[in-house]
């Protein structure tokens, strides 16, 4: 436990935070990088790129000031960031390191205003946070390990099929090399998939959410192409070929306990936790009410599109599909769509019960019209759920 000295000093410096968060994350991954490059094989490099790495840390630094006097607070982000911690590999041993430049960051972009007695109390408060994460992950790496069918870390698996499901999106459907039962997993989890990619000099880590129900003898990711990983996944590896990826790991997950209503939004490849979620329960809670509604460009773009309808015809389900750009062949099918975007219209017309559990997926910018959306129907916080493929808050 930290002292109340301690806890007054890092309250002090949320301010200060606030103003130079983001420079300070800056300096703290350029001195990372530079004195431990091994690291390059963990980080998304893409996202450093974009910036989006530094701010999600930043925004968990004053979190985590903010809050240093009642951390229970924000347990449940951290177990969100365990998840991903267990998934891509961060170790008890990372955590010093991340420590160090961190406050040498901090040093270097606050100058006279990080205090001895400030960096003091800063270096005492990191390792009470660090030995937050490092419990609950140590937990979650046993569970991973332990579980019927589970591994250590990442393992071997063979590309069996390669499925086109859209314009931009195909499913990889994977069997584990070593022919071993695979262990189940929630619907909306996600696997982790290391790749080395030649002339990159590094090996790239990213997760993809599981598009199937668990059961099978197989995972199946379907993957958008849209970035070095993505495309080196589309272009250059095939059928019978091997990757690495990481035990099933996420809390984006449905409620088991829930008897509400459910309602299921997604946009883009946002569709691929959600057709897991919309299988897993027609099958196994088949006369739960269930509203899929789904937004894409046309019907080239839209993905899985079958399963959803399919799913539809044997239990409770209601789909709904949104094109924003629709063809003239869509036009022509006999599919069930609306010509423009989801609003507040639209729900209220669809939406019988607005009682019910909502799960979002898609783009930071959709997710977050979508929840104002739902919020103003008066839904409760704790009733919608949603996930998001930038990164949160994350303290590594």
């Amino acid at each position: 436990m930290l002292d109340e000295k301690t806890i007054e000093i890092i309250k002090s410096t949320v301010p200060v935070l606030e103003e130079h968060g983001e420079e300070i994350t800056g300096r703290f991954y350029d001195l990372l990088f530079q004195h431990h490059p091994e690291l390059l094989n963990i980080f998304n490099q893409t996202n450093q790129k974009k910036k989006t790495q530094r701010t999600a840390l930043s925004n968990a630094v004053i979190a985590a000031a903010a809050n240093i006097d009642r951390l229970e607070n924000i347990v449940p982000v951290v177990k969100q960031i365990s998840h991903k911690h267990r998934s891509i590999g961060v170790k008890p041993e990372h955590y010093p390191i991340v420590g160090k430049y961190l406050l040498i960051a901090i040093k270097d972009v606050l100058k006279d205003g990080a205090a001895p007695e400030v960096i003091q109390a800063w270096e005492k408060a990191y390792g009470v946070i660090a030995d937050a994460f490092i419990g609950i992950e140590k937990d979650m790496y046993e569970q991973a390990e332990t579980q019927k069918g589970g591994w250590k870390d990442y393992k071997a698996f063979q590309i069996d099929k390669k499925v086109k499901e859209s314009k931009e999106i195909t499913s990889f459907y994977l069997k584990p090399e070593d022919g071993q039962v695979l262990p189940e997993f929630k619907a909306g989890q996600y696997i982790s998939v290391k790749v080395y990619i030649p002339d990159t000099g590094y090996t790239h880590i990213r997760q993809y959410s599981l598009s199937d129900v668990s059961g099978k003898d197989y995972y199946r990711i379907s993957v958008k192409k849209e970035g070095i990983v993505s495309s080196y996944l589309h272009d250059q590896l095939h059928e019978k070929d091997s990757i690495e990826i990481s035990a099933p790991a996420g809390d984006f997950v449905l409620d088991p306990d829930s008897k509400k209503n459910l309602v299921l939004i997604s946009a883009g490849v946002g569709i691929t936790p959600m057709i897991s979620m919309l299988k897993t329960v027609a099958k196994t809670q088949p006369q739960r009410n269930v509203l899929f509604i789904h937004a894409a460009r046309s019907g080239e773009y839209h993905a899985l599109r079958h399963e959803a309808e399919e799913a539809a015809e044997h239990s409770s389900v209601d789909t709904l599909f949104i094109y924003s750009e629709p063809s003239e062949q869509d036009r022509s099918e006999n599919i069930r769509f609306r010509e423009g975007r989801i609003d507040k219209q639209l729900l209220e017309e669809v939406m019988t019960d607005k009682d019910a559990d909502f799960y979002l997926c898609g783009s930071p910018s959709f997710i977050k019209e979508m929840k104002k959306l739902i919020s103003e129907f008066n839904t409760p916080p704790e009733s919608i759920h949603y996930e998001l493929f930038e990164p949160q808050l994350s303290m590594v």
